[in-house]
């Protein structure tokens, strides 16, 4: 990438600045001269003898250091910006792409909105009285903030935890008059009635964006915490920032790409998926690994993952700490994991069919023929348990037996409650998505998952990142998690749309009118064992959606276990952890609050729970298996081939 000239040489001579951290550079106040004895005038000094330095000469050094640090961040940040316009212009020669104005389909959304707060203006002069009576109070407390009052404290909000907001009288103006305005703008739009509930959702979501997006902490100007790091560096803190702004661009190929993790710390096989283990299948869709065992037995029945090939399936083997799927070989499981290929042009026909044949049908011929035995167990995290749910009812439709129970992580059958996603599956934003996977190639790229799984949390996966790298100018952490969330995979083009369409859109698996493989997926012919697992704080796959999915399913054995935290951290958390909770309850009612007022709380991890449920269903114990020593032959070492291609 081309660099920006650099500033020009600073010729001015300055003292040496002390080691540590540097310091504000505050103006000092004038020292008023002490009164000296009257003495006869005398001769200047020999030119060669040392001159004392004038006064406020190191605070002029720091202020000539900070206006060249700023000027240099400037031309840093205007020559990435032009340099990612050009890049953007080669890989499109012909001119910009035909981007939908509006591929969210906010605009609609927000006339309906409007719209019915015309209707009412009643309603509008009460939630403009209501507005101004806020303001009132803000400004009274700030008055007697002046006087010496100590001020009622602003709601607890991570962006402004940082001392600065509340110490600076300003600054606490600001946060907690942005703070007011932007909940009376979303209460605003969540209050509005007579107006379609998937339309007001999708305002309300766009809205909560656009508010996040004006927060006073995403500007330099408007936070403290970013501006006293400048003045403490000298500048330094935002040249950093524009060195990472430049790195991010260069990185996104013209378009930014926030780094979340610093990912040169990882690599895959060598401080990541590091469980031992042998590759023993491998073909066009996916790589079986059998993993070693831990003990001298295993149980007789082997146990098969489906992960989501949305994303790679080591987030299941981040550390050995964290490893679940350490922890299942130390409990006395033979683990088989499935690990997806990343797809590429060749696979942008590859359908729901192809994954359930050439995937789950073949997974389960290999880990049994491996294996030595007649049945084992399956699971399924999240969009990989949707396809094994689906599975299983073509399986009980053709009298197949061999999956003997099977365990769903926060996995989705009946997408009626999908929390947020569902706003993207409105056909103005699949006709977007297919615009990008044409222009792929036929496959979705990894980024454009990425971008729409940060935007659920866009002050968690946007912002504070945003804040942190280019506002001050700090290296991203050396997070294990963070680090394979921007892993991404890419995704075949019908493999998708029928994902986006039937699940999202049509809920197709839920109503009994999927059809896969030849059949109509009838979830209630499932008889088999079954585990659910949801998280309370999960936004992709939300605990009420998972509960629906549970009572779906037709056989008189069904488990559902809901544990703390969200999405990754609710089911990855190792019972050595000692962290968040979860909750059990036998019965199945017919909702989720029915199921909660009946639970019970149990500090810690939910695995010691389900090991319990699965070790009942694992058959006798036997001598544990070897990798190297199956009928399959060992291909290469674990975590294999395909779970390193990048996309």
């Amino acid at each position: 990438m081309a660099k920006p000239p650099p500033p020009p040489k600073d010729t001015t001579e300055k003292p040496a600045r002390k080691a540590g951290r540097p310091t504000s550079a505050k103006p000092r106040p004038p020292r008023r001269p002490k009164e000296q004895p009257q003495t006869p005038p005398q001769a200047p000094p020999p030119a060669d003898e040392p001159q004392p330095a004038f006064a406020g000469a190191e605070q002029a050094a720091l202020i000539e250091t900070l206006s060249l640090n700023l000027a240099k961040a400037a031309m840093m940040a205007q020559g990435a910006m032009a340099e990612a316009a050009l890049s953007q212009a080669a890989r499109n020669p012909d001119g910009p792409a035909t981007l939908t104005p509006d591929p969210f389909n906010v605009g609609p959304a927000m006339t309906s909105v409007m719209t019915s707060l015309a209707a009412r203006p009643e309603k509008l002069f009460q939630a403009q009285a209501d507005l101004f009576g806020r303001y009132m109070d803000l400004w009274s407390s700030t008055a007697r903030q002046a006087a010496g009052e100590t001020p009622d404290p602003a709601p607890a909000d991570k962006r402004f935890k940082d001392t600065a907001w509340s110490e600076n009288p300003m600054f606490d103006m600001m946060r907690r008059s942005y703070l007011l305005t932007s909940d009376w703008m979303n209460g605003l739009v969540a209050g509005v009635e007579d107006v379609d509930p998937a339309v007001k959702r999708r305002a309300q979501f766009f809205t909560r964006l656009l508010t996040d997006a004006f927060s006073p902490s995403n500007f330099l100007a408007s936070n403290p915490v970013a501006l006293k790091a400048l003045a403490e560096t000298s500048g330094e803190s935002l040249v950093k920032g524009m060195e990472n702004f430049a790195a991010d661009l260069e990185r996104g190929g013209g378009s930014l790409r926030i780094s979340q993790a610093d990912y040169g710390k990882f690599v895959v096989g060598e401080n990541v998926a590091t469980a031992p283990g042998q590759v023993v299948w491998r073909d066009e869709l996916f790589e079986l690994i059998q993993y070693a065992p831990a003990g001298e037995t295993q149980h007789d029945v082997p146990l098969l993952i489906f992960p989501p090939w949305i994303n790679k399936f080591y987030i299941m083997d981040l550390q050995p700490a964290n490893s679940l799927i350490r922890w299942l070989s130390a409990q006395g499981f033979t683990v088989f994991v499935c690990s997806w290929v990343n797809p590429d042009r060749d696979k942008a026909d590859f359908g729901f069919d192809d994954y359930l044949e050439k995937g789950v049908y073949r997974a389960v011929e290999k880990t049994l023929e491996q294996a030595g035995a007649d049945r084992l167990n399956a699971v399924g995290y999240c969009i990989g348990g949707t396809l094994l749910g689906a599975g299983l009812a073509h399986m009980a439709a053709k009298g197949d037996t061999r999956v003997a129970a099977a365990t769903f992580f926060a996995a989705q059958h009946d997408f009626a409650e999908a929390g947020d996603l569902l706003l993207f599956t409105d056909e103005h934003w699949i006709a977007e998505i297919e615009r990008q996977m044409d222009a792929a190639g036929g496959v979705l790229p990894g980024a454009a998952m990425a971008e729409t799984f940060n935007a659920l949390r866009s002050n968690d996966l946007i912002w504070s990142f945003f804040i942190s790298n280019y506002l001050l100018g700090k290296d991203p952490p050396a997070f294990d998690l963070l680090f394979w969330n921007a892993d991404q995979t890419r995704m075949p083009k019908a493999l998708h749309l029928a994902y986006l369409r039937q699940m999202y859109g049509a809920n197709a698996l839920a109503r009994g009118v999927f059809e896969i493989g030849g059949l109509t997926a009838d979830l209630s012919k499932v008889k088999i064992p079954l585990y659910f697992q949801a998280s309370r704080e999960d936004h992709i796959a939300p605990m009420n959606s998972v509960y629906r999915s549970a009572r779906l399913f037709g056989g008189p054995d069904v488990t559902f276990t809901l544990a703390g935290s969200g999405h990754i951290a609710g089911v990855i958390n190792a019972p050595a952890a000692r962290k968040y909770q979860h909750w059990t309850n036998p019965a199945l009612p017919d909702t989720l609050a029915e199921w909660q007022a009946g639970a019970t709380e149990h500090p810690g991890s939910w695995w010691d729970h389900w090991a319990a449920w699965l070790r009942e269903r694992s058959g006798k114990p036997i001598p544990a298996r070897d990798p190297t020593k199956g009928p399959l032959k060992p291909i290469e070492p674990a975590p294999g081939s395909y779970v390193k291609v990048k996309s």
